[in-house]
């Protein structure tokens, strides 16, 4: 970050450069003195006209900039309630099927649990005959 120039500073920096330069050719040159105020009268202007000119296109690109920063912001914003709601969904479904499976399997168990014990009591009761009936004998 430190590799990049700030607009703001660079903008600033032009500007006072641009003027100390001006000032000094200015001052430097072999005029009159009413030559010489009249030609940094006139710099002054055009460096007023400049800056004018810079000033409004900082502000029409930083407008520019905030509306496409604050569009792709919502598109973001948008695109994350969907992918929450989209996730939620599906979680919300996986958890649904698996409670459907450990119920079928848990009822599953427990008719076979049931049949087991049906088969433990014809046992016992198939043996209880038995040994009544050596018991007869």
């Amino acid at each position: 970050m430190s590799d990049q120039i700030n607009s703001k500073d660079f903008l600033i920096g032009t500007l006072i450069g641009g003027a100390v330069g001006a000032s000094l050719a200015l001052l430097f040159a072999p005029k009159s003195g009413k030559e010489l105020r009249g030609d940094l009268n006139h710099g002054a202007h055009a460096v007023k006209e400049r800056a004018g000119e810079w000033t409004g296109n900082v502000q029409e690109k930083s407008t520019e900039w905030k509306d496409k920063a604050y569009v792709k912001g919502s598109e973001w914003k948008q695109k994350a309630v969907d992918s929450t709601s989209h996730l939620t969904k599906a979680i919300s479904d996986k958890t649904q099927d698996l409670t459907k499976n450990v119920q079928q399997k848990l009822h599953e168990s427990r008719n076979e649990e049931d049949e087991a014990l049906e088969v433990v009591n014809e046992v016992s009761e198939a043996i209880e005959e038995a040994q009544a009936e050596l018991n007869k004998e």
